[in-house]
């Protein structure tokens, strides 16, 4: 069985991954097993450079909060400031201390410096502004759109005027009540205020929608975009909120739902644009359900890589990444009856691997996932490698 596997493995190149996939795919994602390890992002950030330099992938996009992206997205595409300032601005979830997170922006600023705007390479965050914790406010991305139209539509089109919504939105910390996502009562998220707010951005969201023919001749088609990025974040926010709010059963399945499908609805934008290269966990870009316990329960959904999948058929291509140890967080080798374990038995350090030939090899073996001591850590599911199209295997995982 050994040398079957080791027969599907090649060098982690750009060259074997498009030799994996049936054609160039629009949106090509690659999945990590946990978040924090430099290792994994030094990885992503040579393989993205290949696909750049050698196929042509307009954007890079992470799972980090959109609308802070735009503030790298500027400055990769020749803005002014401070490298320093735009990895303290431009990233969510902490991202923005990585050393491998700065080496990419650096790369791909430079990478820019010589190219004419409409050659230049972007970045984006595609996550909603959203923490396992809480949600933010919806202020920044309603008030933008809101200022957008203000300026290029004529007054009487617009539901409302800027002072209603800073009215009606009242303080930032009522949004983020750091108790909310654990006490349904303490979210502002069904408050007549809030509940006002979801039709005035949906109205505001579908005037954007109407006027699209002036607006296009008005202004240009990245401030379309961009206002069309703070319509889906003013309305997902504030629907996350609602159902923040929520107290039945279904409330987290809801809550994790909303999310991915945020990411999809970015993800898709992105696609309209051009082709671009995701990073994310696994469990948000695979096609298979996601799962997770959250507060001691089961928690099921559909990831934003299923939703776009169902969507962009085989114009979305997914590689996951599995690795064999982290030491320094007490994952150990892995047993050798599971995938990580047939996988870590092979000399190499890093290679790619056709996951579904991989299932084929392993097909009678039967392994099963590996609990990991690491609460941070998720191997993979043997029984999602037939929707997977590549793993990329890092053998060892040395600290950060």
């Amino acid at each position: 069985m050994a040398t079957d596997i080791r027969d599907t493995a090649h060098a982690v190149e750009s060259s074997a991954v498009m030799g994996l996939l049936p054609a160039r795919p629009r949106l090509l994602a690659l999945g990590e097993p946990t978040h924090g390890e430099d290792t994994l992002l030094d990885v992503r950030n040579e393989l993205f450079r290949q696909l750049v330099e050698q196929e042509g992938y307009g954007t890079i996009a992470i799972e980090s909060d959109c609308m802070m992206g735009l503030v790298v997205d500027d400055y990769v595409t020749g803005g002014t400031g401070a490298l320093d300032d735009v990895m303290e601005r431009g990233f969510s979830h902490g991202w923005g201390a990585s050393a491998a997170n700065r080496e990419l922006v650096r790369w791909i600023r430079a990478y820019n410096a010589d190219r004419p705007v409409s050659g230049r390479l972007r970045f984006a965050g595609f996550d909603g502004p959203l923490e396992i914790t809480g949600a933010a406010s919806p202020r920044q991305s309603l008030t933008a759109l809101h200022d957008y139209l203000a300026a290029r539509v004529e007054t009487d089109l617009l539901p409302c005027s800027a002072d209603t919504l800073d009215r009606l939105l009242g303080t930032d910390d009522r949004w983020t009540e750091p108790t909310a996502m654990m006490d349904p009562s303490r979210s502002v998220g069904q408050s007549a205020e809030a509940r006002e707010l979801r039709l005035l951005a949906d109205d505001l969201v579908a005037l954007l929608d109407t006027e699209t023919p002036q607006l296009f001749t008005a202004a240009s088609r990245d401030d379309w975009d961009r206002a069309r990025l703070y319509g889906r974040t003013a309305t997902g926010l504030l629907r996350y909120h609602f159902w923040m709010a929520d107290a039945s059963p279904s409330r987290l399945t809801r809550l994790v739902s909303l999310r991915d499908s945020m990411m999809a609805g970015n993800l898709l934008a992105l696609a309209e644009r051009g082709s671009a290269l995701l990073h994310a966990h696994n469990g948000h870009l695979q096609r298979a359900k996601s799962t997770m316990r959250m507060s001691s329960l089961p928690v099921e959904w559909w990831s934003a890589g299923a939703i776009v999948s169902a969507r962009l058929g085989e114009e979305y291509a997914f590689l996951a990444t599995a690795l064999g140890t982290i030491p320094h967080q007490g994952v150990e080798a892995p047993a050798p009856d599971t995938v990580e374990g047939l996988l870590y038995a092979l000399p190499e350090d890093r290679y790619l691997i056709d996951a579904r030939r991989l299932a084929t090899a392993v097909a009678n073996a039967q392994p099963v996932p590996r609990v990991s001591p690491y609460f941070g850590y998720s191997p993979l599911d043997p029984a999602h490698l037939t929707g997977i199209d590549g793993i990329v295997f890092v053998k060892d995982i040395p600290p950060s």
